[in-house]
């Protein structure tokens, strides 16, 4: 499928999918099965960095927004409302009456500041504080630079915030959907926590699952219909999928055999706002040479390297709509990448050594057999290093390796969901490259309020970094699911993220709510 087609498919799914309101029936309530690869699930919103924590944080804590689980926009959560200023750099949000932890202890202004401050605390882990650097002196915070009363954030009293950005940012109610900026309890922490301020509580958490039944003093409690939740945790497909077929699951986020799912109508594959790539540490010689990164982006085979890939990806960012065409990397040329190696200063002869890190998983030891050969050609030797799969994103630092990979999933719908990884100032940064240019450019992007403008600026962004042989994308990801089409107010979306607060049990006659894409990539959906 070409990019163009797929991004055509990407676009309506944002557009063509609605909510679709259907009665609850409170007597088909009942526990909802989840069957979730084993993993050591991080439940802290502050430093849970795995898409599938995202899941399960949409259950335990909310904050002042939320998406919506169709069409991903932002709707208000915590904030019963808000106002921008003339200039589009103040914020006023105004908080629920009604808004109380899981304890009864009401939600208040402070609660929010508080959980801010806590998040972007200097020497804290907390892999997206930098998305609040748009608020003002939230970087200079961050650095340890100035005192939280120095940043941008008031709180007026006990139910309105007062947010002073530094550059006109649209996005900003969409950032704030993400769940590191939920509200958490004082005193919050990762091992010892059960007041929550979403739609559910944790109740009981073993080796074998996760349960969490619903929080009765959630602000939104008579909207939620799930009494409870029951993640379970296996690594076997064909068990997964018995027990889906056989209905003591409802729904299987990926780890099973499709040709074992009994009814085809409940394997759901959409597209994902996301990206698979390789990237270069780029802080020390030879490496942090563009010259030398670009001789081997030109030697590497990338029909063969993305041919196991259902949409391949030649730039990083999946195309939205309005955004500039940027030029990727397509084709392989041993001349060109030769012509390069002589122009960094090096020979086939001088003994190159390039380490790629990688997780211990099939795929990747693929991809580094066919790097392998094409540096081959070019006199580098391909050195391998493996971790455990679980262990891979938290063994980035530190880890002395020149390439790395990556799979990323944008957390707004904006090209800045990916382009901040690079950014120098960035908690998301991934790489040590840093350029002026670059940051330039986000700079400017930030100040624009027309937003063809500001894609173009972001566009401009994308290409200097393709051009400067940081990154060699490979795939735009898809999800694929088992869902339960008793189960409703599960939705596609580019995310891949689902609110379980929306999701509850109907008749099969009712409408699913779901799509699914068929094995041509055509969008279908029940009628």
């Amino acid at each position: 499928m070409s990019k163009k087609i797929y991004a055509h498919f990407f676009f309506w799914v944002f557009l063509l999918l609605g909510t679709i309101v259907t009665a609850q029936n409170p007597t088909l309530q009942k526990e909802l099965v989840v069957l979730e690869s084993t993993h050591n699930f991080d439940l802290n919103p502050h430093t849970a960095n795995y898409s599938n924590e995202a899941q399960l944080l949409t259950a335990l804590y909310e904050g002042l927004f939320v998406y919506n689980p169709a069409t991903l926009e932002a709707e208000p959560a915590l904030a019963q409302g808000y106002k921008i200023s003339r200039d589009k750099k103040i914020w006023t949000f105004t908080l629920r009456e009604n808004a109380t932890f899981s304890d009864n202890t009401p939600i208040t202004a402070y609660d929010v500041t508080r959980s801010w401050e806590t998040l972007c605390k200097p020497g804290n882990y907390a892999p997206f504080a930098s998305l609040l650097d748009c608020i003002e002196g939230m970087n200079q915070y961050r650095q340890g630079l100035i005192p939280f009363s120095q940043v941008g954030i008031t709180s007026k009293n006990a139910n309105t915030i007062v947010v002073k950005l530094t550059a006109p940012a649209e996005h900003f109610s969409k950032i704030l959907c993400h769940h590191a900026f939920s509200v958490v309890p004082e005193n919050h922490t990762t091992t010892n926590n059960r007041v929550f301020s979403g739609p559910f509580v944790l109740e009981e958490r073993t080796s074998a699952f996760i349960r969490f039944v619903k929080n009765e003093n959630y602000w939104d409690s008579a909207a939620v219909a799930l009494p409870s939740i029951k993640i379970e945790f296996s690594d076997d497909p064909d068990e997964n999928a018995y027990a889906f077929n056989n209905g003591f699951a409802h729904w299987i986020p990926g780890d099973f055999y499709i040709v074992n799912i009994y009814d085809t109508k409940s394997i759901v594959m959409s597209p994902q706002f996301s990206t698979e790539f390789l990237f270069f540490l780029a802080d020390k010689e030879p490496w942090n040479n563009k010259t030398l990164r670009n001789a081997l982006i030109a030697a590497i085979p990338w029909e063969e390297l993305r041919e196991n890939s259902i949409v391949i990806a030649t730039t990083l960012l999946l195309p939205l709509d309005g955004y500039p065409e940027v030029y990727g990397l397509m084709e392989q040329d041993l001349d060109i990448a030769l012509e390069l190696l002589e122009e960094a200063g090096y020979t086939t002869d001088n003994d190159l050594e390039l380490v790629f890190a990688i997780p211990d998983v099939e795929r990747c030891r693929k991809q580094s057999e066919i790097i392998g050969k094409a540096l081959e050609q070019l006199g580098i030797t391909l050195k391998i290093e493996f971790t455990a799969n679980q262990r891979y994103l938290n063994s980035l630092t530190g880890w002395e390796a020149d390439l790395f990979t990556y799979t990323w999933i944008g957390d707004f719908a904006d090209p800045l969901a990916f382009l901040e990884l690079f950014r120098k100032d960035s908690s998301l940064k991934v790489t040590q490259w840093e350029n002026s240019e670059f940051e330039a450019l986000l700079n400017t992007a930030s100040e624009l309020t027309d937003a063809n403008k500001r894609y173009e600026k972001l566009g401009e962004a994308e290409q200097l970094l393709l051009d400067e042989g940081i990154i060699l994308p490979i795939s735009h990801p898809v999800s694929l699911h088992a869902v339960d089409y008793t189960l409703r107010g599960w939705y596609s979306n580019g995310l891949d993220l689902h609110p379980f607060k929306n999701m509850y049990f109907g008749k099969n006659a009712d409408n699913p709510g779901f799509v699914y894409f068929d094995q041509n990539q055509n969008l279908c959906y029940y009628d």
